[in-house]
């Protein structure tokens, strides 16, 4: 039996791993901690697990092999240090942190205590992104020279749109997801980053829109467009598209394309109820058996530094209206 903890509900996401955890086998979710009284106490009683009010207190339980951690973007440092300081292994919601300095001391600090450090990239296990790079691998497009890559979505408000919980706008929230495809399918790094970045759909203080320009060590170049542009009455989730054009053709795919639209005059909303594979069940199913099987996490915590870095260089290039270079 292994024991999984959650460290805070204030990322949506949070709900979806706890849902998976209920359906894997020899799993128990043990227990949450959340700051918050009310929302950590609700979840905790859904889920039937013990509710901690003092991360401490949550950490000391002997019994507790792993945490989910899920609160907001500022706190992970904090939180991944401490959980890895108790000797937990961490599944850590992206952006792995707010700055790369802390996303290595998060890094070194795991090593040190020999827990495992993966980061929340469930986009790798949707199925058409999963075919998408079969497909590369197998060479049946040639050699990659163009990728096109967009992530739209509705404004998630809340801490999301605080630049001090945050640490960034829309181009964080929605670059790290491509930027990690993009690295796995071709697997070379980005070494320079153009970017236009602004605020356009809402009266926030973070960044709602923005289009990034890459070229890879290999000498692919790249696009992003990134936007919390969806209306209010749309989806929560809107696409997370790429496209790769190689020299003997090119490949499309759209993780979120497996879903039914439904639409309600009774209350003028839109819905995306998906019907294909659960991604987020590939993510959890998978750091835990990299427990069991004490491998190398899939998506390491480098992965998730690497990923959140070009965001960082994203909003650089905006301020100085430069190219910004990585290697």
């Amino acid at each position: 039996m292994i024991r999984v903890g959650i460290l805070s509900f204030a990322h949506m996401h949070a709900y979806s791993y706890a849902q998976v955890l209920r359906q894997l086998k020899n799993i128990e979710l043990l227990s949450v901690y959340d700051e918050e009284f009310s929302r950590g106490e609700n979840y905790a009683a859904e889920f039937g697990a013990k509710y901690f009010s003092n991360i401490d207190d949550f950490l000391q339980d002997e019994s507790l092999d792993a945490v989910i951690v899920c609160s907001e973007n500022s706190k992970h440092k904090e939180h991944v240090m401490a959980c890895a300081q108790a000797e937990k292994h961490i599944l850590c919601e992206k952006p792995i942190a707010t700055n790369v300095e802390d996303a290595q001391l998060m890094i070194d600090t795991c090593e040190k205590y020999n827990v495992l450090l993966q980061i929340a990239f469930p986009v790798r296990y949707s199925p058409p992104m999963a075919r998408l790079r079969q497909i590369i691998q197998e060479g049946k497009i040639g050699t990659i020279r163009a990728m096109r890559g967009t992530n739209h979505g509705r404004n998630p408000g809340g801490w999301f749109i605080d630049p001090a919980l945050s640490g960034g706008g829309a181009v964080l929230d929605h670059t790290v997801h491509i930027i990690d495809i993009m690295r796995w399918v071709l697997q070379s790094e980005v070494k320079e980053v153009f970017a236009e970045v602004d605020t356009k759909y809402s009266n926030i203080l973070t960044d709602d829109c923005g289009l990034l320009t890459f070229e890879f060590e290999n000498g692919v170049i790249a696009s992003h467009d990134p936007s919390w542009s969806r209306p209010v009455s749309f989806s929560a989730w809107g696409d997370v598209t790429l496209k790769i054009v190689g020299t003997k053709g090119s490949v499309y795919a759209d993780a979120l394309a497996q879903h039914i639209d439904v639409y309600r005059n009774k209350n003028l909303h839109h819905a995306a109820h998906m019907w294909g594979e659960g991604y987020d069940f590939g993510l959890v199913s998978d750091f835990i058996d990299c427990i069991r099987t004490k491998r190398t996490p899939s998506i390491t915590g480098y992965d998730g530094l690497k990923a959140a870095e070009v965001a960082f260089a994203a909003y650089e290039s905006a301020r100085i209206g430069q190219p910004v270079r990585l290697l």
